[in-house]
């Protein structure tokens, strides 16, 4: 083979851009060209991984072997020749399927490189080739059928190819990432393999970059206090929220794919979102059916609910709801149009969940000791994506590390007191007193009304909270915001002193992103009513939690002496009673006989 001298300048692609001179022809590859001062010793490559990659291990796999020098505008070949008799039957069998390629089991290296050269159609230095490029279908016959060169050397690790005598062995290069090292675990996402790198060693070390990276995924829940997704000054995904038992809650689910994406023929994707065990889903037309009311998109464009070409539905008895793809790359809209899917592409899922009353208390209302500790506690919610991680592996796959999101409920404690008091001071509790209890928004009473466990009814269904043995009303799965507790039925021989009304309010201030426990704000509050209502100094916050206490004044009666005193009251009574008759008839007989 003769000599070359002009080398175009080397691109940073997993596709296949930039381009040797063999004899006046080019034949692409795809790395970095060196710069000046590299680190990097001669006749030497290093891998740079992307974010997550960076336990990955490469094979090497030489296609063509070359004497290669430097000089001012780059590389100098020359004498390029088949790396090994496999290398070229691997070459040789795939390209002479190659429709019009004119590549037969005779053709020579140069044949080769000459029509390899008319091929860089689709490759670029930031592009990874695509799945039916030629040169991705040229990587996996040569990684199946050719000897891999040396070991396994690892991400950020200097390779230096040698022949079997220990010399520096130039040429040209396939490297593929080793799948043995592609690994995760619950503290780290799956690493993903590279698209297939074509790369010239030889002469002066280069560096290149490897093409891909790791998909991610986010999980956000809408906040009602100011309808947003994000938090804080970066826009992170919001993962806190508070709501009331038995109301909607809004959850986002954002994943992104591999930059290589392009390299895959099928791109398999998964979201596992894993509802705690307090909460259910909304499913299609409000249905017990565990089909997931779920919007799919990607991008802007909505995914159609096809087992083929979108997606599938489920919600497990293990309080998992599921979104799968079979192949991302091959959905269609609402209408059946294709969707384009690419590197920038992302995907959303948007559902509804509630704490759910049904699951969180028993036949008798009452809270199951599962969820005894539920208000004030974050209730979690996780998502985990599983991906396709390998391009040139059908089934390969990884999986996210959980992300996770956050849902809070509050509760009062609420003691009802006569203004008695006993020998040792203590006010009697006063036990079945009823009351109301209704929000406040916007200054304006709701026409709801909630009952022990935080659910709303209408006016229509008389609920009502009535105190324990112990004079005690204990709500749970209340929202932030403002009530009115109206006492409509007092004990008796007391007075109802807070019919008007007892105000008060749950608030929580910013809600942190990492699962804490929430204890509402004393000072904001706010108890209010009617003077002497309230016991001083009652009102107590705890973790999730509101207390107060409220007095009803005892009834007031008439002055009495003792019920000795009304019964000998009654006696003399009846006697100057009949004194006095019996002087009436007396009178009036001598009347009569005066008369006579």
């Amino acid at each position: 083979m003769k000599a070359t001298k002009n080398i175009a300048r080397l691109a940073v692609t997993a596709g296949l851009t930039a381009a040797l001179s063999f004899g006046g022809v080019m034949a692409p590859v795809t790395m970095a060209f060196a710069e000046v001062g590299s680190t990097v010793p001669a006749n030497s490559i290093k891998i740079s991984p992307s974010k997550g990659n960076e336990t990955n291990k490469y094979k090497a796999y030489q296609i063509f072997k070359a004497n290669v020098v430097d000089e001012k505008d780059g590389k100098v070949v020359s004498n390029v020749d088949w790396a090994s008799g496999k290398a070229e039957q691997a070459v040789l069998g795939y390209l002479k399927t190659v429709t019009g390629s004119g590549i037969t089991d005779s053709s020579t290296a140069q044949n080769v490189v000459d029509y390899l050269s008319k091929c860089t159609s689709g490759t670029g230095s930031t592009t990874a080739i695509t799945n039916d490029n030629l040169f991705n279908g040229l990587a996996k016959e040569v990684e199946k059928s050719v000897d891999q060169t040396k070991g396994s050397f690892g991400a950020g690790d200097v390779f230096t190819p040698t022949d079997g005598e220990g010399n520096v062995s130039q040429g040209y290069y396939l490297f593929v990432t080793d799948t043995t090292s592609i690994a995760g675990d619950d503290t780290k996402d799956t690493s993903t393999a590279t698209s297939p790198i074509f790369a010239i060693v030889g002469a002066r070390g280069v560096t290149v970059d490897e093409k891909t990276n790791i998909p991610t995924v986010s999980k956000a829940v809408m906040d009602d206090k100011d309808q947003s997704w994000e938090t804080g000054a970066k826009g992170d995904p919001n993962k806190a929220a508070d709501s009331a038992m038995d109301d909607w809650v809004d959850y986002k689910l954002v994943g992104t794919v591999a930059s290589n994406i392009d390299t895959y023929s099928d791109y398999n994707y998964r979201f596992t979102d894993k509802l705690p065990k307090s909460m259910t889903p909304k499913f299609v037309d409000d249905n017990e059916n565990n089909v997931p009311d779920v919007t799919v998109k990607i991008g802007n464009q909505t995914v159609k609910n096809d087992d083929e070409h979108g997606y599938t539905k489920n919600f497990s008895n293990t309080n998992e709801l599921t979104v799968n793809f079979k192949n991302l790359k091959d959905c269609v809209d609402a209408k059946g149009a294709p969707i384009t899917v690419n590197a920038d592409s992302k995907v959303t899922v948007e559902y509804k969940a509630k704490l759910d009353s049904s699951k969180i208390f028993d036949s008798n209302n009452v809270i199951k000791d599962e969820f005894e500790g539920l208000i004030g506690k974050a209730q979690t919610n996780t998502v985990k994506l599983t991906y396709s991680n390998n391009p040139h592996i059908i089934d390969g796959v990884g999986t996210t590390v959980v992300h996770p999101a956050y849902d809070y409920t509050y509760g009062i404690d609420v003691t009802k007191v006569g203004s008695d008091v006993d020998g040792n001071g203590k006010h009697p509790a006063l036990r079945n007193v009823e009351f109301t209890l209704q929000e406040v928004v916007n200054d304006s009473v709701q026409e709801q009304y909630i009952d022990a466990k935080g659910v709303k009814h209408s006016k229509d269904e008389n609920v009502t909270l009535k105190t324990n043995q112990d004079g005690e009303i204990n709500v749970v799965g209340l929202d932030e915001g403002t009530y009115i507790l109206k006492e409509v039925k007092p004990a008796p021989g007391y007075n109802n002193s807070a019919s008007k009304g007892v105000t008060f309010t749950i608030a929580r201030g910013t809600l942190k992103q990492d699962g804490s426990a929430v204890t509402p704000d004393k000072d904001s509050a706010n108890v209010t009513a009617a003077d002497g209502v309230i016991k001083a100094d009652s009102a107590a916050v705890s973790t999730g939690k509101l207390s107060f206490t409220i007095i009803d004044k005892k009834g007031s009666g008439l002055p009495l002496t003792g019920l000795n005193g009304v019964t000998f009251t009654w006696i003399a009574g009846g006697a100057v009673l009949c004194i006095g008759v019996a002087h009436l008839i007396r009178s009036r007989k001598r009347d009569d006989g005066s008369e006579e």
